[in-house]
């Protein structure tokens, strides 16, 4: 598994790639492979508005459906539109091409919150 230590992670299983003033969200290693086979992603729209630990979108996968819950507040800048026809990017490749959306931080403060690979790794119990 998985746990690249240049990001940050929640105890929703959500990471973050800070970079200046945007965050690139997506889910962790552990948690597509705890979901299985995905098969559908919701995601926002661009300049949508999301609040830290609201839920922003959702992952369907054959074991189940799972909120997305926003790690960061801020603006949605940008929403990876490859896996609408690639949902299984998720699974293959979730730190990279499995990526969901970019926010324009609001309030970097909240980073504080956020989990190290670490803590993140020992949380799931790895």
């Amino acid at each position: 598994m998985n746990f690249p230590e240049n990001l940050k992670y929640t105890k929703d299983h959500e990471w973050v790639l800070i970079n200046g003033d945007t965050g690139t969200i997506g889910i962790t290693d552990f948690a597509q492979g705890e979901l299985g086979d995905v098969v559908f992603v919701e995601l926002p729209s661009v300049g949508r508005t999301i609040k830290i630990h609201e839920s922003f979108g959702s992952i369907e996968a054959v074991k189940a459906v799972s909120d997305l819950f926003a790690p960061i507040s801020g603006v949605v800048t940008e929403v990876n539109k490859g896996l609408e026809s690639a949902p299984d990017a998720v699974n293959k490749d979730p730190y990279g091409q499995g990526w969901m959306v970019k926010v324009k931080m609001s309030d970097k403060s909240e980073l504080a919150s956020l989990l190290d690979a670490n803590t993140y790794k020992a949380l799931v119990g790895q």
